[in-house]
């Protein structure tokens, strides 16, 4: 899979190729988190869940929502639940991998169609894949794999696997870089670390970034991320924004542009988890600087730029669950700069990993646990 690479090998590698690091500007400041407390209404929709993963409202007002260790499930507004059977045999659920995202088609009222992000393969070989199906009386059918990513890896983790669809009917998802083969996010041979975009069956879109370069995988939409677990498209602003995992610190909030190059290994303000230094270059020339950073780390999961009417005054920002700060931040954004971070619902006590905005402008979270997890709605008090 490629040489494993520390932060000094980086480093060296950068001045021997003749490049500087960007100086230009400060990317190391940062937003005080405020300890202020909203008044909020939390209801439990569904409890008992399995490590669940992602949500995804239905036309109807009910939910579909992935377990991490490998199961679907639709829940009605009831509480009560169906298990959604055919699923793909293969689901790689150990350490980060398992079935992950669930999005979808923009036509589903009429197709049905619905699209599945999941861990595949063995503990020697995995990869993240995607599958399009129809959701047919409680089972997928039509089943397709329209994608996968290569090269495979020999890690349970960083999977990314975060999906959206943008206006002109392209998906796109996040692609984690493995954990142990962080060179790979800036090798264009490889998808590990990038953001992919791709049709709806799977194929290439002829204006990708990098069409007609030799050496690189056309679906590459962007590059330098380490793992991606949060993706919103905000239809408002027309900006997509992901938020990504640093190691020990070094969390991200980052506006994406096609082509675009976000650092990772090669910048980071996070440290390894052994203490040490992973690069000296917190920016660069030619690579993105981030919106905002957390260090120490949050363990980002889960994002939406809220639009709705329930919470006016949050209109346009972002929400973003924590699993390791056990709360869910909401980050005042004005033309697309941080200017403010608010905690919330850490009284919950609860990892959080996912966060929605509903079509009814409540704000939609699941906490993560194996045998506990929950889908909460959150509105106004």
């Amino acid at each position: 899979m490629g040489i494993r690479i520390t932060g000094f090998a980086v480093a060296i590698a950068l001045l021997v190729s003749g490049c500087a690091p960007d100086k230009s500007e400060k990317t190391t400041q940062r937003i005080v988190a405020s300890a202020s407390q909203t008044a909020l209404n939390v209801q439990t929709i569904a409890g008992k869940l399995r490590a669940p993963w992602s949500v995804a409202v239905l036309p109807d007002g009910s939910y579909l929502v992935t377990e991490q260790l490998g199961y679907l499930q639709h829940i009605r507004l009831d509480g009560t639940r169906t298990e959604i059977s055919g699923l793909p045999d293969d689901i790689y659920a150990q350490g980060q991998g398992g079935l992950l995202d669930v999005v979808l088609a923009p036509d589903f009222a009429d197709s049905q169609t619905v699209f599945l992000s999941y861990a595949k393969g063995t503990k020697k070989a995995n990869r993240t894949a995607i599958i399009r199906a129809r959701l047919v009386d409680g089972t997928l059918v039509d089943r397709t794999e329209i994608f996968q990513a290569s090269p495979a890896k020999d890690t349970s983790s960083h999977f990314g696997a975060r999906m959206v669809f943008l206006p002109d009917g392209t998906l796109v998802m996040t692609l984690g870089e493995g954990f142990a083969y962080r060179e790979a996010a800036q090798d264009k041979t490889s998808h590990l670390g990038k953001i992919v975009r791709l049709h709806p069956d799977g194929s290439v879109p002829a204006d990708n970034p990098f069409i007609g370069e030799t050496d690189v995988r056309p679906e590459i939409y962007s590059l330098g991320h380490r793992n991606a677990q949060g993706l919103h498209y905000d239809k408002i602003s027309g900006k997509l924004w992901i938020h990504e995992h640093g190691a020990k610190g070094g969390d991200e909030l980052n506006l994406i542009e096609p082509g675009k190059n976000y650092g990772w290994p090669i910048t980071t303000t996070g440290t390894d988890y052994n203490g040490a230094k992973i690069s000296p270059f917190e920016s660069y020339t030619g690579m993105e600087g981030f919106v905002l950073d957390w260090t120490p780390s949050i363990a980002p999961s889960g994002l939406t730029i809220y639009r709705g009417d329930l919470f006016a005054d949050w209109n346009g920002d972002a929400f973003v669950g924590g699993l390791k700060s056990r709360d869910l931040r909401r980050v005042d954004l004005e033309n697309g700069k941080a200017v403010g971070e608010y905690i919330l619902l850490s009284d919950l006590n609860a990892r959080i990993r996912d966060v929605r905005t509903a079509p009814d402008g409540s704000i939609l979270i699941l906490t993560d646990d194996a045998a506990d997890g929950k889908l909460l709605r959150i509105t106004p008090k």
